[in-house]
């Protein structure tokens, strides 16, 4: 039900900033936690940030603290990850999920914990 359209990944030197969007239909996006994933060529897909569906809760990757924020505007069905001070291992296909965990403020951290998914965007950081 729920459908997902990433954009903003594109290249950007490193140090440099990028903003990811995700734009999602129906009219339950709030009550989905929201996770932004990435995956590099050859690598697991791994999870980068997470926000529950309040918006209360949030998770980031120890590679990303410090650098990257989630956040969520309901309004607008979207959920974005600004990405800050990017370096070259951050280069990957980035990805946005949704899931629905019930009614609590809980994030999920997994790729399988998710129902669905956009079709990746890619973000390259030339270093």
């Amino acid at each position: 039900q729920v459908q997902l359209v990433e954009s903003g990944g594109g290249l950007v030197q490193a140090g440099g900033s990028l903003r990811l969007s995700c734009a999602a239909s129906g009219r339950t996006f709030s009550r989905y936690a929201m996770g932004w994933f990435r995956q590099a060529p050859g690598k697991k897909r791994e999870v980068v940030s997470a926000i529950s569906g309040t918006g209360g809760s949030t998770y980031y990757a120890d590679s990303v603290k410090g650098r990257f924020t989630i956040s969520r505007d309901r309004a607008k069905n979207t959920v974005y990850l600004q990405m800050n001070s990017l370096k070259a291992e951050d280069t990957a296909v980035y990805y946005c999920a949704a899931g629905f965990f019930g009614n609590n403020d809980y994030v999920g951290r997994r790729v399988n914990e998710y129902d669905y998914w956009g079709q990746g965007t890619q973000v390259t950081v030339s270093s």
